[in-house]
């Protein structure tokens, strides 16, 4: 099983991975709002402003203070 650091010494498992988005569009938004509801969303930011939303195969929306593009580049170079 492949980790990913997603910041502050979070890890996430690369073969649950389905997308990683930024959160500022409206249905992002959306995506979180219900996984919150649903008790599915996991908060990494550690109280940093969020700038990825990791959306996973068993639908957990985990948020990340890690930029997209971090954590591809992290995710290459394991």
């Amino acid at each position: 099983m492949k980790l990913i650091n997603i910041g502050y010494g979070n890890m996430v498992s690369s073969q649950k991975i389905v997308a990683v988005v930024s959160p500022e569009a409206a249905p992002v938004k959306r995506i979180v709002q219900e996984a919150k509801a649903k008790g599915m969303a996991v908060d990494a930011t550690c109280g940093r402003k969020c700038k990825a939303v990791i959306v996973t195969d068993s639908d957990h929306v985990i948020m990340s203070a890690l930029s997209p593009e971090a954590i591809g580049n992290r995710s290459e170079e394991e």
